[in-house]
């Protein structure tokens, strides 16, 4: 693993994160009739990006690499539960299963697989004739 082959410049390829959208025009818009001087405008978008951004890059520096870490650890022992406890347990629970469908299949067949039969038989007997008048 090496942070040469980073794509630097598309940092969500596959669209994880699509719904935050804090772009100045996607948070802050004049309506028609409802315009602020320019220059507070100007103004305001200047000091939104500055904030924005100084607040968003220093609490990546603060927190980017221990959350990176937490979230490394915590899928790392997701997968070790799944590869070594949820998947053999369930081809354990898939495996008894298989053995109580067929002891049911089997009780079933014996106690009630002689009287479908024979109710199969009478009602197979049963014609239905519509009459015209």
């Amino acid at each position: 693993m090496v942070a040469e082959n980073v794509d630097l410049l598309n940092r969500d390829p596959n669209n994880l994160n699509d719904q935050i959208q804090v772009m100045f025009d996607d948070v802050i818009a004049e309506p028609d009739g409802a315009h602020s001087i320019d220059c507070v405008f100007k103004l305001a978008y200047i000091c939104y990006n500055l904030c924005k951004d100084l607040a968003y890059k220093t609490t990546t520096c603060l927190l980017g690499c221990p959350l990176a870490i937490l979230w490394g650890c915590s899928f790392a022992v997701m997968a070790f539960c799944h590869v070594w406890c949820c998947t053999p347990c369930f081809k354990m629970l898939a495996l008894n299963c298989s053995l109580c469908r067929r002891c049911y299949a089997m009780y079933y067949d014996c106690m009630y697989g002689p009287f479908c039969e024979t109710c199969a038989l009478f009602f197979s007997r049963i014609r239905v004739t519509n009459a015209s008048e």
